[in-house]
């Protein structure tokens, strides 16, 4: 488990997912701050306290928009309408390796 933009991720090695948007380069590795670590096989973990490190290592595969939201704002009768839209940038990793 990872934690990332004020937000936790359960992960494993190989996994393709969208996080907040971090500052890295595409291609370049990165390690994340990790809180949890367990093995299915043997029913181990580790339980940071609050954290264990660095433990998980992943590949900036791309960085992205996702879809627009749209955001309509309506009052009956007083003519008001107001649309707005919302992009939520995002960075698109795999995880290579897991300490």
């Amino acid at each position: 488990m990872i934690k990332t933009g004020g937000k936790q991720y359960k992960v494993k090695e190989g996994q393709v997912l969208k996080i907040e948007k971090i500052e890295v380069e595409i291609g370049e590795n990165t390690k994340f701050d990790t809180l949890l670590v367990a093995d299915s096989q043997t029913g181990e973990a580790e339980i940071g306290a609050p954290s264990l490190g660095e433990k998980v290592s992943a590949k900036v595969l791309a960085h992205d928009k996702a879809d627009k939201v749209r955001v309509i704002k309506y009052k009956n009768k007083t003519r008001y309408t107001k649309n707005t839209g919302h992009r939520q940038p995002y960075t698109k990793i795999e995880v290579s390796k897991i300490d």
